[in-house]
């Protein structure tokens, strides 16, 4: 395998990129609004994917976090609330606010199974910061790390409950990030001792299966490299303060945080301890130079993509009754918020 995870760039495989994915044989895909039709439509898709690499289970995943952040879309999907929902219920009832993010999310990761998407970019472990560029928002469990922890690890378990592997986002932490990544480098320049509390939602989850890193500069660990393409911080920070050792994935390469070729870009996280490189616009150029860069997968990341996705479960039918009890549980607390 092809240690990249690459996108598609319609609804349906073309010719060249069937030749192309059969060959380079990637780790697996992401997918977006312009993959999805409906729900027969996208099935055929996942299927379609799976057939070319002859695995069942594959890593397909997608970003769906509900809110403003969500590729499935009404009136074919259902809409689900912003993250930060949980953190307000949080501040009137925490018990209340973990059962409704559970259920949430066991609801959306059964319209993922349903369709054949085994992972689900969520949730954010992002400690949100005052004063920070509002590219992490409302997607953000919190302010407070106990409670990121505490949703985040209910979000773990509910997309688990529907077959689905979560990914813990953004490592070592996004939520005092000044600059948008997908537009420019951010500069974090808050000291170790400070730091502390951006890692401690990652080291209460350091168990998770997948982890996303940050395109963000620490200085305080490395005032030259984002931690996406930083040896430093991602031995030492991600795989050793925090004690992560799941699969690792880069942030898109494709986001103006870093620079050089897309191919260089891939190169430089893997090199840096990143096990798969994400690249997720489908540009045949791009993806070839990211195949000709990568160096062969090791032991250890294939082993990690196999623990992903041991518990991944493909629905072989609708499972709308299960749904409509999670959606109506997590309605009813909700429904507390002032």
């Amino acid at each position: 395998m092809l240690a990249a995870i690459f996108g598609l760039s319609g609804p349906v495989l073309t010719a060249d990129e069937r030749a192309f994915f059969r060959d380079a044989d990637p780790a697996g895909y992401i997918l977006f609004g312009r993959n999805v039709v409906d729900r027969a439509h996208l099935r055929a898709l996942t299927d379609d994917l799976r057939a070319l690499h002859g695995r069942d289970r594959l890593f397909i995943c997608i970003d769906q976090e509900g809110g403003r952040v969500a590729r499935m879309k009404p009136p074919v999907w259902a809409a689900y609330p912003p993250q930060g929902q949980f953190d307000r219920l949080y501040d009137l009832a925490p018990a209340s606010a973990i059962e409704a993010a559970r259920a949430n999310a066991e609801a959306l990761g059964l319209d993922l199974a349903e369709v054949g998407i085994t992972v689900d970019c969520l949730p954010l472990l992002d400690v949100r910061q005052p004063g920070a560029d509002d590219v992490i928002g409302d997607r953000a469990l919190g302010g407070e790390p106990l409670r990121v922890a505490a949703l985040g690890r209910a979000v773990l378990d509910g997309l688990a409950r529907a077959g689905v592997t979560g990914v813990v986002k953004h490592v070592p932490g996004h939520g005092r990030a000044g600059a948008d990544s997908h537009k420019a480098l951010p500069t974090v320049t808050a000291s170790a001792a400070e730091l502390a509390t951006d890692l401690a939602p990652f080291r209460s989850l350091s168990q998770a299966k997948i982890a996303m890193t940050a395109h963000v500069r620490y200085t305080a660990w490395d005032d030259t490299a984002p931690a996406t393409l930083s040896a430093r911080v991602i031995a030492d920070v991600v795989r050793g303060a925090i004690g992560f050792d799941g699969l690792l994935l880069s942030d898109d390469l494709d986001m103006a945080a870093l620079t050089g070729s897309i191919a260089e870009r891939a190169a430089r996280a893997q090199a840096a301890g990143c096990d798969l490189a994400l690249n997720c616009w489908a540009r045949m150029d791009d993806m070839v130079g990211i195949a000709a860069a990568l160096a062969p997968m090791g032991a250890a990341t294939a082993a990690r993509i196999d623990r992903a996705l041991a518990d991944t479960d493909i629905a072989p039918a609708r499972a709308d009754a299960r749904r409509s009890d999670l959606t109506a549980r997590r309605d009813a607390l909700l429904a507390l918020l002032p």
